[in-house]
Order: structure tokens, then sequence, then C-alpha cells
């Protein structure tokens, strides 16, 4: 039912509704505007839910195509055959989904709309501030829905601007600086992931050969027709001087690291993770569980998408380092994260270490662990948006999220405590919630292929439990302290209230069902794991 309807750009755009509606508001109207911001961003949850549900989960795992002729460039003439009359760049737009992306758009969709009614805490400028977020959440929509290299840089960058913005102008006392930070570490990884994409544009991007009676070649940046011509053999496509029109073995390494710097400083991978620290302790509540919840994941997204599809013999070879830099994440955060005298450090810390376990799940090279890497991605996007979503709640109670001046909250405030339990066991992986099965699965995966990584990051697990229950028991059932004024205190309001309960809801439902997530991974990381075996027979394993 969907095929006949530009589903994907519905999706992507109808924030964009909202921004229009918004510009022919007055700025002091803030309950409107409120509104207007929370409702648009339920569009495209409904429609990301439909599209979930309408899956083939038998068909094609890349569904919903859309595809039009954009951008065409004319390149130089001079020197040309007989043969081939003209070169051509071309740039489509290209929207898709497969099993990998689905659920990424729909997580996308769905913590937005949370984050949206966690905005009820700004407190200024709320008409330019629900703007930033709309546009903000296109970007994201339009990443994982891009198939076509140029599009994807677009929309990527998109996401820059108004985050850059959300931070500084409505963050933390260090806003400024952790606005800048973000804009320079993201910035330069743009920057990188930009050159990268260039080159595999104009080596391994055209689509038309010059024996071709036509005699015109177009260079695109279409993923798919990428990542098919970077597994031929270069022997077979010449040109008439008998040039290759393929990367060199050291180019495709070079680009290979290039894209792994590019969309690890993304993830974020160490030690490319300070900007992180400063975002999540500076911005305010719901823009984190935006960063958090989404953003992060467009890094771990990006190094699949691009990394390992376009270079599986480079990936798999490279599999050892991938799964070093998981267990290092992994221990690094998880131990930086046990001493840590603010709450919101504990969480940044702790999202360091649970994208290290995603780092786990990619290198294993196998089903399991590329299904516990996507299915880490899910969960942490969840657990993460309901853990900031807490601390926002937390801090307009008591103004301060530093352990040591918080205590005792659960018998002033027992809704917000329990739910800080729940995301509390969902972080450290209890059986029954979704944290549990996507760490399982990583583990399983990396276990057979690199089984020392695998036993040195179990470690992580250990310590992830003492800093949460360090940090939720202290907060909760923790001594009173003097300092804290909690006569008074009210519990969760309804608006506040909602998010929390379905991003438990939502929780559970993967810790107890996972076949709804699994469903639409299966074909897709099948094929993906069709041509890592593929290759390592070529390699030798």
């Amino acid at each position: 039912m969907l095929a006949s309807l530009p589903i994907l750009s519905l999706i992507a755009f109808s924030p964009l509704l909202g921004v229009l509606v918004l510009l022919f508001i007055r700025g002091d109207r803030g309950r409107l505007i409120k509104t207007i911001g929370i409702v648009t961003t339920l569009i495209p949850l409904i429609l990301a839910a439909w599209l979930y549900v309408d899956y083939n989960y038998q068909g094609d795992p890349l569904q919903y195509k859309e595809q039009l002729s954009w951008i065409k460039v004319p390149l130089n003439h001079e020197g040309l055959s007989e043969q081939i009359t003209s070169y051509f760049f071309e740039f489509k737009y290209s929207l898709a989904v497969d099993g990998i992306s689905l659920p990424l758009i729909f997580l996308t969709a769905f913590v937005s709309s949370m984050a949206a009614l966690a905005s009820v805490y700004i407190k200024k400028r709320w008409k330019t501030f629900y703007i930033l977020f709309l546009l903000l959440e296109t970007g994201m929509f339009g990443v994982f829905m891009s198939q076509d290299l140029f599009l994807f840089f677009l929309f990527f960058e998109v996401t820059l601007v108004p985050m850059f913005f959300l931070i500084g102008i409505w963050g933390y006392m260090n806003r400024e600086q952790a606005a800048n930070r973000f804009l320079l570490y993201n910035g330069l990884g743009s920057a990188i992931m930009l050159i990268a994409f260039l080159i595999l544009v104009s080596t391994a991007g055209f689509n038309q050969m010059p024996t071709q009676t036509e005699g015109i070649i177009y260079y695109s940046g279409d993923i798919h027709t990428i990542a098919n011509n970077l597994l031929q053999d270069p022997a077979s496509y010449v040109n008439q001087e008998g040039t290759p029109f393929f990367l060199s073995q050291t180019m495709k390494w070079t680009v290979f690291i290039m894209l792994l710097v590019a969309f690890g400083i993304k993830l974020p991978i160490f030690p490319f993770h300070t900007w992180m620290l400063k975002v999540h302790t500076e911005a305010p509540p719901s823009i984190v569980m935006i960063h958090s919840g989404i953003l992060l994941k467009m890094g771990a997204y990006g190094l699949i998408r691009f990394g390992i599809l376009f270079f599986p013999a480079e990936a798999k070879q490279m599999a050892w380092l991938l799964a070093l830099l998981g267990v290092i994440n992994i221990l690094y955060g998880a131990i930086l994260a046990m001493v840590q005298k603010d709450f919101k450090l504990v969480l940044a810390y702790s999202s360091i270490s649970h994208m290290g376990i995603v780092l786990l799940g990619l290198a294993a090279f196998n089903i399991s662990g590329l299904q516990g890497a996507v299915f880490q991605l899910i969960s942490h996007g969840l657990i993460s948006a309901l853990m900031f979503l807490l601390v926002g709640s937390i801090y307009e109670r008591t103004e301060t999220t530093e352990l040591s001046r918080l205590g005792g909250l659960a018998s002033n405030i027992p809704f917000i405590s329990g739910i800080l339990l729940i995301a509390g066991m969902a972080s450290l992986g209890l059986p029954g919630l979704s944290g549990f099965i996507s760490e399982f699965l990583a583990f399983l995966g990396i276990f057979e292929t690199h089984r020392v990584y695998a036993i040195i990051g179990t470690l992580g697990i250990i310590f992830t439990a003492v800093y949460v229950l360090r940090g939720v028991l202290n907060i909760t059932f923790g001594p009173k302290q003097p300092t804290l004024q909690l006569q008074g205190m009210r519990d969760a309001r309804l608006i506040e209230a909602v998010p929390m309960i379905a991003l438990v809801a939502f929780i559970l439902l993967l810790g107890v069902y996972p076949s709804v997530l699994s469903q639409p991974l299966q074909q897709t990381i099948g094929s993906f794991d069709q041509l890592i075996q593929s290759v390592a027979g070529k390699i030798g394993g």
C-alpha cells in the first residue's frame, strides 16, 4: 500500500511543515509554539510506525525506493577517445530503507517525539528552539534514508548547524565551549568523510562503461553502484589508455581508514571522544536525548553502510583493530564512569562504554555479532534517551546532578525514582530488558571469532553494574542530603510521565519480544554476512 506513496519523503520532510507554521507564530506565544512543535513530531512518528508495520520481511531488503535525477555536472571533454563522447557527474535524490535503516528511522521518530515533550523545560526563545529542533529531525531522517553519497553528506551536514545552536543557546554554563567543540570535531570528521566520498565517486562511481554505443560515462554517488564496482576485478575495467577505473589497493586502504576516522569521531571511538563529554554535560536534557539516542548512532550506521559494505575485505582484515578499539571503549568508559561525581558524566562515559559493544559486534563479522551491534544501537538509543530525560526531571527539582548532593529521592518522587531504577537495570543488561539482548548477541558473536577480546570485554559488564548501581541507588535510596530541599517536591507531571512510560514500554518490548527488531534485520544482515564470508574466502578467512 505504501509503495505507491513517497512515504520516505513524507517522513523526512514532514517536520518542515511545523517549521513553516512556526514562522507565522508570534514568539511570545509559548504554549502554542510548544504544542505545534510537539504535534509536528508525531506526524513522522505515525508514518514511521506505519512504515515499520508495512515493511515486507520476505522481499527485497531495499524497499520504498524513491529516485529522481537531481544534479548533473558535465566534466572536461578534452582528450576523450572517439568512443567516449562525454563524462558526467550525476547526483540523484535517492531514498530507500532496508532492515538496518528501518529500525533507526523509527528510533529517530520516536526519540524525537519524546525529546519534544521533554523540551517543556526550555524557558526562552521557544520559537527558535523548535524551528531548529525540527530542522535537526529532518537531517537525521535523511541520513538513514539516503542512497546517494552526496545526499547523505548533505543531510549529515544539516544535523550539525541546528545542533550547534541548540547546544550554544539553550545549554548550561559552559554551553558555548561545548558547542564549539562539537562543531570543531564533527566538522573535521565531515571534511575527512567528504574527501573519502569524492575519491569514491570519481573512481568507483561510474555506472556506464565506455564500450557501450552511446559513449557517455556517468559518475554517480549511488551507494549500491559504488559497492558493486568496488567488488569487481580492477583488471576487467580499464579505459582505452589502460587506466583502471577502480581504486588501487593502497587507495582502498586509505579511504577505508578515512571513513573509520570520520565515523569514529561521531560514534565516538577513543580517543576522539572528548567533545562528546562536553555536549552531554552542557546541552539541555532534551537535546542530549537526541544526541545520545540518535546522533551517535549515525557514526555506527556510517561505519556499517560505507566501511563494511564498501570495503568488506579491508574491514575483515582489520577486525582485530575494531575489536581492540571496542574493548578500549568498553573498559575506558566503564572505569571512568565509576569515579565520576556528576551523574551526567557517569552517563556520558557509559555511552562511550556501550558504543564499544557496537564495535565488538561489528568486529565479529558474523550474523550474531552484526545483529548484536544493531540491537545495541536501538537499545542504547532508548535507554540513554530515558536516562537523560530523568536527569532533566531531577535537575528541574533539585538544580543539581552531583551525586554528593543527591540522595533519598525515592520517598518524595517515587515514580521518577522507580523509572530511574528500571533504566539502570536496562543499562547494566538485566534479562528481560533490551540491554541484555543486545549485549548477549554482540558478545556471542565476538566470542566465536576473537575469544580473548570477548573475555576481556565482559569485564565491562561487571564495571557497568558497579557504576549504574552506585549512581542510581545513591540518588534514589542514598542518605538524604541536608542541603537538598525535598519538602514539597512534586513527582512527574503528565507531560514528563508519558515519555518515561513510552520509553520503558519499548525497552521492555525489545527485552521480552526481540523478534520485533530481529525480523527486519535478518534478511539484510544475512546478505551482509554472505558478502563478508565470500570475501573472507578470497583472503583466506
